[in-house]
């Protein structure tokens, strides 16, 4: 059996739903970025990494293109970041990174940016209905988690919620796909996002400690 066979296949079955192995492992590496994410520790990077790769496993499985899209992009960005947190993460006091709000001017970009995504993304996937099935809800997902993770990568509040602004949308569509580890990891996600921005929002609020912005 090839490695790609075997994390295609099913863990275990609860409830109706079948478990496959990429779906739980890749999705539960990502839940330690995110809480490293959380911590601001430059390990999420290469968690997020290693998580992206597992997924793209388990969402080619069910064709769900956006959101291999979606994967590539963390794999991509998560060595960016890499770069991005390795340089400034000596900004801060305690030898992390240092976290700020973005201007109105980037808050302006990064919301721009996910609209022009979203629609070149979906009209992608209209023109070709075999590159997804949900076409508009892959490229949201697909839009917002760059936007999401280029936040991130600078120190930005606001990657928080956008991370939250994809989780629902992201939700119900894994269920829908059958990946329903991913879709009950996310409603975790969603608590450590909401736990996650509470901490860096604070942080904002103690600039003697943070030191420069990211």
């Amino acid at each position: 059996m090839s490695a790609l066979h075997w994390l295609n296949s099913e863990a275990f079955s609860v409830f109706g739903q079948h478990i496959i192995w990429s779906d739980m492992i890749g999705n539960t590496i990502g839940l330690i970025a995110l809480t490293l994410g959380w911590l601001r520790s430059i390990w999420t990077w290469p968690a997020q990494l290693l998580s992206g790769v597992v997924l793209v496993a388990a969402n080619v499985s069910v064709q769900q293109a956006g959101s291999v899209g979606k994967q590539l992009i963390v794999i991509a960005v998560a060595v960016w970041g890499w770069q991005q947190w390795t340089r400034g993460r000596q900004q801060a006091q305690d030898g992390s990174i240092a976290v700020r709000f973005a201007t109105w001017r980037e808050r302006g970009y990064l919301l721009g940016g996910a609209a022009v995504g979203t629609l070149a993304v979906g009209g992608l996937f209209t023109a070709f209905p075999s590159l997804s099935w949900s076409p508009w809800a892959d490229a949201y997902i697909f839009a917002g988690t760059l936007v999401a993770m280029l936040a991130q990568a600078r120190g930005m509040v606001e990657f928080w919620f956008a991370w939250l602004l994809v989780d629902l949308v992201g939700v119900p569509l894994n269920f829908h796909s059958g990946l329903a580890f991913s879709g009950l990891i996310y409603v975790v996600y969603g608590a450590l996002v909401l736990w996650g921005m509470r901490d860096w929002w604070l942080r904002t609020r103690t600039p003697a400690l943070e030191g420069a912005t990211a």
